[in-house]
């Protein structure tokens, strides 16, 4: 209930303050588990995709943001509920794995869960080769992945920016990927570096970013 509460406010919010500019909304599945893969430009991106997919998108924040107590930790917590974000310990031995386990939960009960396989935000507008655990997930709970591209959001928020300032960005929602030939094959390192590839080639297209350490 907060979280269909929240976005009723957010999303006209942000639509009012961007002015974002989004295209293929249709191509997120309608039903089942799908995975967002987004290149990764600010903070940002964690509230401008889900507040434009049409289905509720998962994303890892930090617990602590969950346990920070009195009003402020009220409105912390609020917020990230709105936005469907999982608390997961970052701190631990265990924070990687965990981290899957939490989006395969989510995967697996059939719902939406967002990544960023570079793994961290762009420091200089270029695309960094994707980390493979996206494509451990994609082949684990057996589903597609729908490529994303973000533009603008650098200019609202650019890194090291405590506070973000009015610009427009986009958000384009690429044709699901899927991968047959690699059924059952989430334990090959070759299977998982092909489809990681594959992923990180059309988020390439569709952002137009220079490509840096490929």
């Amino acid at each position: 209930m907060v979280y269909v509460i929240s976005r009723l406010i957010l999303r006209p919010l942000f639509l009012l303050v961007f002015r974002p500019h989004v295209e293929g909304r249709r191509n997120v599945p309608a039903t089942g588990p799908f995975i967002i893969a987004s290149n990764h430009l600010s903070f940002i991106d964690s509230m401008a995709i889900p507040l434009m997919s049409p289905r509720r998108v998962g994303y890892l924040a930090k617990a602590e943001y969950f346990r920070t107590p009195g009003v402020r930790g009220w409105f912390t917590r609020t917020w990230f509920t709105a936005l469907g974000a999982l608390p997961v310990e970052r701190q631990t031995q265990r924070a990687a794995q965990e981290a899957l386990d939490t989006a395969m939960t989510v995967l697996r009960a059939g719902g939406g869960f967002g990544i960023y396989p570079e793994g961290t935000r762009s420091r200089d507008g270029r695309l960094a080769r994707g980390k493979t655990g996206v494509a451990w997930l994609a082949l684990t709970a057996d589903c597609p992945v729908v490529p994303v591209a973000v533009t603008g959001t650098d200019r609202i928020q650019p890194v090291g920016a405590r506070w973000p300032r009015p610009h427009r960005f986009s958000v384009v929602f690429g044709e699901p990927l899927t991968f047959p030939e690699h059924r059952g094959q989430a334990g090959s390192n070759r299977a998982r570096r092909e489809v990681t590839d594959r992923v990180m080639e059309e988020i390439a297209r569709l952002s137009g970013q220079e490509k840096a350490g490929w």
